[in-house]
């Protein structure tokens, strides 16, 4: 887990500006004198975190670690915080720490790449955690990372924690990550089907810690879709509307939190039905429907999922009034199949039902058995929600495809509508429309609460709270 790792512009040990010292340095960095590398060596004064740090999830990670713990007796395990990934020559991308490591640490900055958590078998059946990490880059002893090297330089990249300062924020026993090498092998859940899916099934169930994080996500989602509406007007003027409604969420996203939970989807008219349509770089037409589906990631890298889709002149036509009414019927009934004891997929049967019902009648579907309606709708109606837009993706069918739902689970309802412009099974009149409604929701003793239900989903609802926001 060497720290010194060349690559494209980044020279490592035994290459030109990497010889002396083996730091993350560019090509084109200016050469380092003896005394000016004796000037900055002397100076500092001390600079600790504040005493009573925490990171906010350290009352309830040491509980994760315990269940994690029962199912491995005896076995030292793994869990990575990812590496960082090149973006270009010596830019990287944004990291993110790996979602199973920031649920049993509760660290979640950008500080953690390379950083593992092990599960050291203690007793005879317990484990003791411990963080093998990068502690902060050391002054005075002859070390010039904090000022030469961009990967992990204080003064590149920002301060980390020293190892004591770690332990405090934690309350987990920290070492020099440099150690971790001599460690006797173990089960690494970066590789190990078994561990990575039993850290999926663990967060299947949310504690009341996590679904308030949710709903943080939620409220600031909601903000960040009335910031949309309100830039609809600038939008129409603008040749890439769509990547214009994009940036606006996200800075809504990077004010409030970490940023987006994942890349926001701005499809406008015929985009609507790519499913995944992230290009965002059409031009918005007035007569034509806004498909937005996005949600923001707190710092604690909880996220929201919400898709509304909305006319962009602020009225929905005949047309897209028809085709949305189905799709919220079809989302109603799906919602109200949530409640504990319910197979994972009856949600996605009622909503189903709903929707092959209305195409039948409509005469797009001879008939409504079978499976032919997914011509027109392509895809599942909902997931499970948390640390990732797509939870708990590891854990195993039988735990989650073919499970039955419990009290605390998050999960999304977006059942949808995809009438491709080329489609000639349809009436030219349904060509090109694509709806989604998506909401999140926590399944409660009762059934299941609405948590994204400030915003508006009935089509009256949504042309009457976009009205004063469109002249805003």
């Amino acid at each position: 887990m060497s720290e010194n790792v060349p690559r494209p512009g980044i020279p490592g040990p035994g290459t030109a500006t990497g010889a002396r010292s083996g730091l993350a340095t560019g090509s084109h960095d200016l050469a380092v004198s003896p005394e000016f590398a004796d000037l900055m060596r002397t100076g500092w004064a001390p600079s600790p975190l504040p005493p009573d740090a925490r990171v906010p999830a350290h009352a309830v990670t040491p509980t994760r670690r315990e269940r994690l713990s029962a199912l491995f007796p005896g076995e030292r395990l793994l869990v990575p915080a990812g590496e960082l990934k090149v973006r270009s020559n010596d830019c990287d991308h944004r990291f993110r720490p790996h979602s199973a490591y920031a649920w049993l640490t509760g660290l979640t900055g950008e500080d953690q790449p390379g950083h593992v958590l092990v599960m050291e078998p203690s007793g005879p059946s317990g484990h003791e955690p411990v963080l093998y990490l990068r502690p902060r880059s050391a002054r005075g002893d002859g070390s010039e990372e904090f000022y030469r090297d961009r990967r992990y330089g204080e003064f590149w990249v920002g301060r980390r924690a020293d190892l004591g300062e770690a332990e405090r924020l934690t309350g987990i026993r920290c070492v020099h990550l440099d150690d971790l090498g001599a460690l006797p092998p173990g089960r690494n859940a970066a590789e190990d089907l078994e561990l990575a899916s039993a850290l999926s099934e663990l967060r299947l169930v949310k504690d009341s810690w996590e679904v308030a994080q949710l709903q943080l996500a939620v409220d600031h989602t909601t903000t960040g879709f009335e910031d949309v509406v309100r830039a609809i007007p600038a939008a129409l003027r603008d040749p890439r509307g769509e990547r214009r409604l994009e940036g606006v969420f996200g800075l809504r996203a990077r004010l409030e939190g970490n940023g987006t939970g994942y890349e926001t989807i701005a499809a406008s008219g015929a985009h609507a039905c790519v499913l995944h349509w992230i290009r965002n770089d059409g031009r918005l037409d007035p007569s034509e429907l806004l498909l937005f589906d996005a949600g923001v990631e707190t710092d604690t890298l909880y996220t929201a999922d919400i898709t509304r889709t909305l006319p962009l002149s602020g009225r929905f036509s005949p047309v897209q009034r028809q085709v949305y009414e189905l799709v919220l019927a079809a989302q109603e009934a799906g919602i109200a199949a949530l409640r504990p004891g319910a197979r994972f997929r009856d949600f996605h049967s009622a909503c189903m039902r709903v929707i092959a019902d209305g195409l039948a009648e409509w005469g797009v579907l001879k008939h409504a058995d079978g499976d032919l309606h997914r011509r027109y709708t392509l895809c599942g109606s909902g997931h499970m929600l948390g640390l990732d837009v797509h939870d708990c993706a590891s854990a195993r069918a039988s735990a989650y495809l073919d499970g039955v739902l419990a009290e605390g689970q998050v999960l999304t309802v977006e059942p949808g509508l995809y009438f491709q412009p080329d489609d000639e099974t349809l009436p030219a009149g349904l060509r090109g429309i694509g709806v989604r409604i998506e909401d999140d929701l926590v399944v409660t003793a009762e059934g299941a609460r609405l948590m994204s239900g400030s915003l508006p989903r009935t089509p009256d609802a949504v042309e009457e709270w976009m009205g004063p926001l469109l002249e805003s």
